[in-house]
């Protein structure tokens, strides 16, 4: 693959809380214009919610360590579950959980608190509010506004991974698109429909911030769980995406993951496959996908399998009345033949 075109400079996260505001109520948004050299890669993970973000990238970051590189893992799902695998089921602190409880007892928070290591690899967890006391996408800038308190701009690392939940609707989940926060995004899906919708969503969101002026582009897809029907692969193909890997759906993968058992390393028989993970990540440009629409996308599929072949069928004003329906009087004026 082309060598990839990135930052020289961590972009400067300040005030995202307020533009994202503005942005709710103007669609108009001011996109940094400058083309990106290269230097540290921020790389944002999409997919949907269940798909094996948080199993890929656990992975793909503890291989990329091995392979000589400085990794930072940024769990950016309210979930909180990406770190989780990385460090054998323990849950580390959030960066949010933590800000609350030290503001509260009048502390500053340091790395030390929120950041952890394993393998090479060092990972956060932004976290997320509580259930039904906030909006999730808040919380991303509130714990993206801290880390850059914690020093962001100046952290020396070679690839900063940011796990996403795939619904960018959310402004919040779709900040590293629509402000250029990332150099590009790598879709992470299966060999079913809803997965699928997601990762053209995706697409979709690059392609408007694009026309904006963005520069973020789509480095390619992880085909999780493959069972060799080939829906994804012909996704790829459509939207015009290369595959950086399909990790097969085995029973093996399947049960280490269960149990927080790291796979991406030499030492084990999938070592191989994220090493090739790692160096695609690594060399993959970003590029310009062109998202399908809502029939292209059912087309991927069998019609049996999704009813893509249905033809709709309009409703009559006799139909929405139902046992109420009765002929209406005309006030149509006859006249009678001279």
């Amino acid at each position: 693959m082309g060598e990839p075109v990135v930052k020289d400079e961590v972009p400067n996260l300040k005030d995202y809380d307020r533009r994202l505001a503005d942005e709710a109520s103007e669609p108009t948004l001011e996109v940094p214009q400058g083309e990106p050299t290269k230097k540290t890669q921020i790389i944002a993970i999409y997919g949907k919610g269940g798909i094996g973000k948080s199993f890929t990238l656990a992975n793909l970051s503890h291989m990329m360590a091995e392979q000589g590189k400085r990794v930072l893992l940024i769990g950016c799902d309210p979930k909180s579950d990406t770190t989780s695998l990385l460090f054998g089921g323990k849950a580390c602190p959030t960066i949010i959980e933590t800000s609350t409880r030290k503001k509260l007892a009048g502390e500053e928070v340091k790395i030390g608190d929120v950041c952890f290591k394993r393998g090479g690899v060092f990972a956060m967890e932004l976290g997320g509010p509580e259930v039904g006391r906030g909006c999730g996408g808040r919380g991303i800038i509130h714990g993206f506004e801290l880390l850059e308190k914690l020093g962001f701009h100046d952290w020396d690392f070679d690839y900063v991974l940011l796990d996403f939940l795939g619904d960018v609707v959310c402004g919040g989940f779709g900040l590293p698109i629509a402000r250029d926060m990332a150099q590009k995004v790598i879709l992470v899906a299966s060999n079913d429909l809803q997965s699928l919708y997601v990762a053209n969503n995706v697409c979709s969101a690059v392609e408007y911030f694009r026309k904006l002026g963005g520069n973020v582009g789509v480095a390619g897809l992880v085909i999780n769980k493959d069972d060799g029907t080939g829906e994804a692969a012909a996704f790829a193909k459509a939207v015009d995406i290369p595959i950086l890997a399909s990790i097969p759906q085995n029973d093996d993968l399947r049960k280490k993951s269960a149990n927080y058992q790291i796979v991406g390393t030499s030492q084990s028989e999938w070592g191989a496959l994220f090493a090739e993970l790692g160096d695609n990540v690594a060399s993959a440009p970003p590029m310009r996908p062109a998202a399908l629409d809502q029939d292209g996308l059912l087309a991927l599929f069998d019609s049996k399998d999704t009813g893509g072949d249905y033809v709709l069928e309009p409703a009559s004003d006799a139909d929405m009345r139902g046992k109420n329906a009765k002929p209406k009087v005309s006030l149509e004026v006859v006249y009678d033949d001279a």
